[in-house]
């Protein structure tokens, strides 16, 4: 073993450069890994410490028992507890202060006009807490309101909407309030929470504002006398509470509210960068083993000399999987570096583009020390095991051999294996998408696709590379041909350089087409759902936003250039015990603005016991028009509602829908999520749209769009989403490019007689290095064209298995556009892949380039 570490010392002292490349596909997706792990531990304690600090004077809170939980939502939804119980409170003994605590979505506008917010956190309002331990806010400057329209901002707010003291502007509660600034508050000791912002008004002004009736408060806040623990304090509350009430200490709603946070954004966000973090690390598995196959066959005659001196079959593997380890382990160490550098780096760059990532030390656990490590280490050392174990099995007599042959390209098991796997794969993936959908058995199917495209490579790049090649042999002439040749001398080797990029570009491929689909989905959404001419809403997504006013549409309706103008609220309840999200509106109103499809019963008559659900969600629960469903509201009643009308297609009415009537006794905060208006017969849609927007400027101000316009923010997120994902997936794409640059180099060097020869034949300087480009660009059309193939495919699985797996319905698009950008951007990437390698062969001195062994 001594012997085999003092050879794999001696070799990477001398061949420091063969490794550089490994070394940085190591070192970036160690970095990448290494970043997101302590970014999560950062953020998660700062939150944690941010709430615990916030809720530090807070020791028990009051609120309703039961809350009821919608599909898709994480956060349930409770109903208000009685204010007056404050006075209940406040006489049990250990209780030092007790405060209502009302809040619901107010939407501050800014100095500018715009709203401030809305993209994600929620936008708070709520009356303002004298207690000073029991508010979670601080007083920063100013002073708390005292009259009917004045408010406290949070100074986060405050700065990004360029509001000051004394300035007056609009807070949407949906319905427009006048107010003015009066204070300035800081949260937990920081300017604000993360981009949710918070006004803060008088008691009467948030219940007349906030609630659905006077008397009524979100939670309680109690603080404890000295000398009384948090559980002692709840314990003594719980008895004097009346039924559906319950108190839960102040350390366990800091706990709720740090696991809201992670569980709604924290876990998802970590989770999709651990995602690309995978990516990259699958990109560089292909480059480390391909530097290391390459290392190994340039070595088979040391390697074989070696073995004619007496050394073990086993000494010549442990000597390869040193040199691994050594590089491994200090690329690794050199990337968990770089990844808290990142993680560092982010922290200060997320307030500059306004998300404030709280303040504090950067947090690494134990976990995002080793794991980064580890999986460095074994992903390099994986890679390098095959080449490991083929430089061992080398036979003594190799010493005698000038080169070896690749015979992979013509290899009958790798062909027969290859297609067994893709049609496997075919099966498995027609199978989730066309039979039986299923997203596993389509993923299963997707992993095996990706499987049979590595293994049939080699057999493939033959072809691939003579077809793709062609047209240099008349545009390029002999050095166009020289290129071809040379990427197809060893299929093994452009295969798995080509694939390292392959798996980049299908990435990039599957999610442009998946987001293309979404918004072609969005697109069919609207255009087959949406029957009115335009409509108002605001723009927000999360949590953000306060939604629409609900006298919007009744204003509305009233313009002479109007025919219908419904609006659609949202409620939540039990139906048979089952959280669900109900629609809102005039069931007529809406038949008249939305394409509901086939309508069994009747729309007319809903009133106050009467329910519509959509076809799909009546098939599930067994329900048909004329058969009751019981629906448990927040409240805590259960009232029995007729099923009396059935229709087709839920996209935008929702799959439940009630009247504002039977809405009303159950409602707290009440608003509208969307306002659709149908003009009459005649009334042109800039004509109308105008009318409708002088009417909106006294409900907020909020979009009105056309049908277009409305299909076209709505897929707003997708575009957003997509340059993330593309900004993510070049680092992936970069290892890929190393790799391939590696690649050419390394070959370079064991072609470097040949290439000595050939500018002693009259070669120049400027044909070697276009010879040397053009065979990197041909590598990497090799790959971006599996690539594009095998990311289209995927995309079109996904999205019929989406299609399959949920009730709405998908719409596939294949955005040709995007996708030949995407080719043109990878062929240019290889190119520029070759610069450096073509740089060097130009330069090597052709007389030792000849006399080298």
């Amino acid at each position: 073993m001594n012997a085999a570490v003092r050879l794999s010392t001696s070799s990477l002292r001398a061949h420091k450069r063969r490794f550089a490349g490994t070394f940085l596909a190591v070192f970036l997706g160690v970095a990448f890994l290494a970043g997101t792990l302590v970014m999560g531990d950062t953020l998660r304690a700062s939150f944690d410490t941010m709430f615990g600090r916030a809720a530090g004077g807070t020791d028990a809170v009051v609120r309703s028992a039961d809350a009821i939980t919608t599909p898709g939502e994480s956060q349930g939804v409770r109903a208000p507890v009685p204010a007056d119980l404050v006075d209940t409170i406040e006489k049990v003994p250990g209780v030092a202060a007790a405060a209502p605590d009302i809040q619901g979505a107010g939407q501050l506008v800014g100095a500018d006009g715009e709203p401030i917010g809305g993209k994600g956190p929620p936008t708070l309002a709520g009356n303002w807490i004298t207690d000073p331990e029991l508010n979670a806010y601080q007083l920063a400057e100013g002073r708390a309101p005292a009259r009917s329209g004045e408010v406290v901002i949070d100074r986060g707010t405050a700065e990004r909407g360029g509001l000051h003291l004394g300035d007056t502007t609009t807070l949407r509660t949906p319905d427009p309030v006048q107010v003015t600034v009066v204070g300035l508050a800081t949260f937990g000791g920081e300017d604000g929470m993360a981009q949710v912002t918070f006004t803060g008004m008088t008691r009467a002004d948030a219940e007349k504002y906030l609630t659905a009736r006077p008397g009524e408060a979100s939670t309680i806040k109690v603080r404890a006398a000295s000398g009384v623990g948090q559980r002692q304090l709840v314990d003594r509350l719980t008895p004097v509470l009346p039924k559906g009430v319950e108190a839960i200490t102040g350390q366990e709603s800091a706990e709720e509210n740090t696991e809201m946070i992670s569980s709604q954004f924290l876990t998802v966000f970590t989770l999709f960068l651990l995602v690309f973090s995978g990516v990259a690390l699958l990109v560089a598995t292909f480059s480390i083993h391909n530097t290391f196959a390459i290392v190994v066959a340039q070595r088979t005659r040391e390697n074989a000399l070696l073995r004619a001196l007496g050394a073990s079959r086993r000494q010549v593997t442990a000597s390869t999987l040193v040199e691994a380890t050594a590089v491994a382990v200090t690329a690794s160490l050199a990337g968990l570096a770089g990844g808290i550098g990142i993680a560092a780096g982010l922290q200060a760059l997320f307030p500059a583009i306004g998300f404030p990532f709280p303040e504090g030390d950067l947090v690494v656990s134990t976990l995002s020390l080793v794991l980064p490590l580890a999986v460095g280490t074994v992903v390099c050392l994986g890679s390098a095991l095959l080449p490991a174990v083929r430089a061992g099995r080398t036979a003594p007599m190799a010493a005698l051999r000038e080169t070896a042959v690749d015979t992979s390209a013509a290899s009958r098991v790798r062909a027969v294996t290859g297609l067994g796997l893709g049609a496997l794969a075919l099966g498995l993936t027609i199978g989730g998408v066309l039979v039986t959908p299923s997203l596993w058995l389509a993923g299963a199917g997707a992993v095996l696709a990706l499987a049979a495209f590595v293994v049939l490579g080699p057999v493939a790049s033959t072809t691939a590379v003579r077809v793709l090649g062609s047209p240099l042999d008349r545009l390029r002439g002999v050095t166009g041909g020289l290129a071809r040749r040379n990427a197809l001398r060893s299929p093994r080797r452009t295969a798995a350089t080509a694939s390292a990029l392959m798996i980049g570009v299908a990435v990039v491929a599957l999610f442009t087409v998946f987001a293309a689909s979404l918004k072609a989905t969005m697109d069919q959404t609207v255009s087959r759902s949406f029957a009115g001419d335009v409509a108002v809403s605001t723009p927000s997504f999360g949590a953000g936003g306060s939604g629409l006013s609900p006298r919007l549409a009744g204003a509305v309706a009233k313009l002479p250039e109007v025919d219908t103008a419904v609006g659609l609220g949202r409620g939540v309840a039990e139906v048979d015990g089952k959280g669900r999200a109900l629609t809102v509106t005039d069931p007529l109103a809406l038949a008249r603005t939305f394409d509901l499809g086939d309508v069994r019963g009747s729309l007319a008559g809903l009133g106050t016991d009467g329910i519509a659900v959509t076809e799909s969600e009546a098939d599930k629960q067994g329900l048909k028009t004329g058969d009751k469903a019981r629906l448990t509201f927040t409240d805590g009643e259960m009232k029995t509602f007729t099923v009396r009308a059935v229709y087709g297609r839920s996209e935008l009415a929702g799959d439940y829908v009630i009247t504002r009537t039977a809405w009303a006794p159950h409602r707290t905060q009440d608003s509208d999520t969307l306002l659709a208006v149908a003009f009459k017969d005649g009334v042109s849609t800039d004509t109308g749209k105008a009318a409708v927007e002088k009417v909106a400027a006294h409900y907020g101000n909020p979009e009105v769009q056309t049908r277009d316009e409305y299909a076209q923010s709505s897929a707003g997120g997708i575009d957003m989403m997509l340059t993330l994902v593309y900004a993510l997936l070049a680092l992936a794409v970069l290892i890929a490019l190393l790799g391939i640059a590696n690649t050419l180099t390394l070959a370079i060097h064991e072609r470097t007689r040949e290439l000595g020869l050939l500018r002693a034949v009259g070669q120049t300087r400027s044909q070697l290095r276009a010879m040397v480009r053009w065979e990197a660009v041909l590598v990497a059309a090799f790959g971006t064209v599996g690539g594009l193939g095998l990311g289209a495919f995927l995309g079109w699985v996904l999205v019929k298995a989406s299609d399959g797996a949920s009730d709405s319905a998908f719409a596939f698009a294949m955005p040709s556009a995007r996708l030949a950008i995407v080719a043109l951007v990878g062929l240019a990437a290889g190119a520029l892949a070759g610069l450096r390698p073509a740089g060097r062969a130009a330069r090597l001195d052709v007389l030792r380039a000849i006399a080298t062994e």
